[in-house]
């Protein structure tokens, strides 16, 4: 298997005969180009680039067929991260925070009280969410408590973020898995030597390798990520809609334009009277449309 040269890839494995599957994850490109829309405190970098590594695997893992997005909300100074993987292989990511953010032993220290939110939505529109309390020493420990309520798979999450990469490892045990086998807590013993550095560090083949050398893994070929924000001038039109025209055209009298930042990319959409009058009437037009 060879790896795309300069690229973020997402592999795929699985452990032969055991029921188990893996994913890897290093994300290079994507995490700087998160990092380069805003200046984030070392703390808040951190988990940002933890949910983002998360955000892939997960996305991988439920193989939908539309976006992920996984939110973390807490009551404490980093109050708010939000990311977002989609089934094109695309990801973005922000997160927001009130004050000093600590660089405390757990989450509870960083987020307060707080929810982990995993929000699925389908091309039609369907969405599916769950919620679980954000629990545990870190943001895997917390992933790992929303499979063991949600899902109810033995699913195990390691994840890193430097200043350059952000990494992740996920094992779940497969449905329909022997449970009274002990081929998931023999391949969890090998996991568990795995170190920070080496999350960060080490090349995919030779990670794995390190790793489960003992075990026979078939891997499959890499699949490529990108960082993409979803943004559009007429995504940010309909939500201009939302509003209404009274809404929009008192924001208009006010300001004499209307300013829209996307807060995933920083694009900045600015709207004249000329482009709101235009809006309503595109949406009157499509109104009328719909009723004949």
């Amino acid at each position: 298997m060879s790896t795309p040269a300069g690229g973020d890839v997402l592999h795929r494995f699985v452990f032969e005969g055991a029921g188990i599957r893996g994913e890897l994850v290093q994300l290079d490109a994507t995490w700087a180009a998160v990092q380069e829309i805003q200046d984030y405190p070392p703390t808040v970098a951190a988990q940002l680039g933890q949910a983002l590594a998360a955000a892939a695997l997960l996305s991988a893992t439920i193989k939908l067929d539309g976006s992920l997005i996984v939110q973390v909300q807490g009551a404490g100074p980093l109050h708010t991260l939000v990311v977002q993987a989609s089934s094109r292989g695309t990801l973005r990511g922000l997160a927001q925070w009130r004050a000093e953010v600590p660089s405390g032993p757990d989450l509870e220290t960083v987020f307060g009280a707080g929810r982990l939110v995993m929000t699925a939505e389908a091309p039609g529109g369907e969405r599916y969410q769950g919620i679980v309390a954000l629990e545990g020493a870190d943001l895997a420990a917390a992933l790992e408590t929303y499979f063991a309520r949600s899902e109810q798979l033995p699913t195990q999450v390691w994840l890193a973020a430097g200043a350059e990469r952000a990494s992740g490892l996920l094992l779940q045990r497969l449905p329909g898995a022997d449970a009274a086998s002990d081929d998931w807590h023999r391949v969890l013993s090998l996991a568990e030597t795995l170190t920070r550095e080496e999350l960060l560090s080490l090349p995919p083949r030779d990670l794995l390798y390190r790793l489960f050398h003992e075990e026979v893994v078939r891997l499959f070929e890499p699949e490529p990520l990108a960082f993409r924000c979803s943004c559009s001038r007429e995504r940010i039109g309909d939500t201009l809609r939302t509003l209404g025209r009274a809404d929009a055209q008192s924001i208009l009298y006010e300001h004499g334009e209307i300013v829209a930042d996307c807060e995933f990319c920083n694009r900045r959409y600015r709207f004249d009277a000329v482009d709101v009058a235009m809006l309503f009437t595109e949406g009157v037009a499509a109104e009328s449309a719909d009723t004949h």
